[in-house]
């Protein structure tokens, strides 16, 4: 096969330094356009893209000559630089991210989800919903590494 094919859905989070909520309501719609923008350029098109105060949810899907890595690092730079030009001079990306593989048939269901992001805060952490997603997908960790 002379083609290289591939579809490949990521769920990638990450937050804000020390989960600072800075991320303010009026420019989230903006950042989110921003956001899919850097993806869209990366060959790495977003499903969805959403955020509370304190983290972001991506659901993309990943270039086949594309890396998690790259992409989340090119993502974290550039929003976090625009994030300055807004205004929000003490904006950064916390160092970490989580990257989850996900089917085709949970995309409506993680889309409804990320859109509902500040809903879904009001009753959960962003520590208690990460820790899930660590669980669920039966990812090993340290809790005293996650979080730095």
């Amino acid at each position: 096969m002379p083609q290289s094919l591939a579809k490949i859905l990521v769920h990638v989070i990450f937050s804000t330094k020390n989960r600072e909520p800075v991320i303010p309501r009026e420019i989230r719609p903006s950042l989110y356009a921003y956001i899919s923008g850097i993806l869209e350029n990366l060959h790495c098109p977003s499903l969805q893209t959403g955020a509370p105060a304190d983290h972001l949810h991506a659901l993309l899907s990943l270039a086949r000559t594309r890396t998690v890595a790259d992409v989340v690092e090119e993502v974290k730079k550039s929003s976090s630089k625009w994030m300055k030009q807004q205004g929000v001079d003490s904006f950064f990306w916390q160092a970490g991210y989580g990257a989850f593989s996900i089917g085709e048939s949970q995309v409506p269901a993680l889309v409804k989800y990320i859109a509902r992001q500040e809903e879904h805060h009001r009753h959960l952490s962003f520590q208690e919903e990460f820790r899930r997603l660590l669980e669920s997908y039966g990812v090993a960790y340290d809790e005293r590494y996650v979080w730095d």
